[in-house]
């Protein structure tokens, strides 16, 4: 009987993702509206970095397809996060102002799934889009597929499988493996996003998400790297890289697709091990936040 009365968490997303297509539609203008401007801005960044690349070969060792590939990565996991936790992590506040956040702890589902999945924004689908697209660019720009091409041939001509074989293996492990970091950069942002949208519970309100969500992202738009060769940009490097690891969740997995090398070579451990442990800390300020929380009928 237990388990006939537990929640398909399957089935109520996709019943959230309906609601949401359904609340875009009717306001069709507003959904263009969205997409248009995430579209200049879109444009207006690759156009910016593009003029920077025509007066400079490269900076530091991110040449102009590298660090369009480490954009689009950087792009990916901001549009994934906005798409899916955003609106909910900064519509938080307003369930505990109006007191429908009593109404959310009444349903027999986990209060933080609710929480964090109820709307979706389907307009940065729209950004994943563009991200997506302009990453294949790089890769094929970096690829030089006209001088692969010819020795693949060659490969399959002179029957050598094996080679193919290993060269195959080799580039699914790196594209799992890239994805993977890539989820690693979704669920960072998103137990920093939870744990300070906890704070509205004993603040009331916080308003202030989306301001934290720029200030905080503004660090991961940059490589690593280039927060080197002064004092402040050493204690920026090191505090975003092993306390805080900002400056990991879109270096590291670009640089792993760009089969560029990692110093240290152990750093992305790091990024991992610090990500986990935040999630399972968001976790606890979550709820231990619900503790504090007074209905509003009380």
């Amino acid at each position: 009987m237990a388990s006939s009365t537990r929640p398909h968490y399957g089935r109520v997303w996709i019943t959230f993702l309906q609601n949401s297509l359904i609340r875009e539609m009717t306001f069709r203008g507003n959904l263009l509206i969205t997409i248009v401007t995430r579209g200049f801005w879109f444009a207006a960044q690759l156009v910016l970095f593009d003029i920077i690349y025509r007066n400079v070969n490269s900076i530091n060792d991110w040449s102009r397809e590298d660090y369009f590939a480490f954009m689009a990565t950087g792009m990916l996991i901001n549009a994934i996060v906005e798409t899916f936790f955003m609106p909910n992590c900064a519509h938080f506040s307003e369930l505990i102002r109006n007191g429908n956040l009593d109404f959310v702890l009444l349903k027999p589902i986990d209060t933080q799934f609710l929480v964090s999945f109820e709307k979706v924004n389907l307009a940065m689908l729209n950004q994943v889009l563009l991200a997506g697209a302009l990453l294949c660019y790089s890769l094929l720009h970096l690829s030089h597929l006209e001088l692969i091409l010819p020795v693949l041939q060659d490969m399959i001509q002179s029957g050598q499988w094996i080679t193919l074989l290993g060269m195959c293996f080799q580039g699914t492990a790196q594209i799992i493996m890239y994805l993977l970091l890539l989820a690693v950069g979704v669920a960072f942002f998103y137990s920093l996003m939870i744990a300070l949208a906890s704070s509205s519970i004993w603040f009331g309100r916080n308003q202030g998400l989306y301001d934290f969500w720029f200030y905080i992202t503004v660090f991961a738009r940059y490589p690593r790297s280039i927060y080197s060769g002064s004092p402040t940009g050493e204690i920026i490097r090191f505090a975003f890289s092993y306390v805080i690891p900002i400056l990991l969740v879109v270096t590291v997995p670009s640089r792993l697709l760009l089969s560029k090398a990692l110093v240290p070579s152990w750093i992305t451990l790091v990024s991992v091990l610090i990500t986990f442990a935040l999630l399972f800390i968001s976790r606890f300020i979550f709820k231990w936040s619900l503790n504090s929380y007074r209905s509003a009928s009380s």
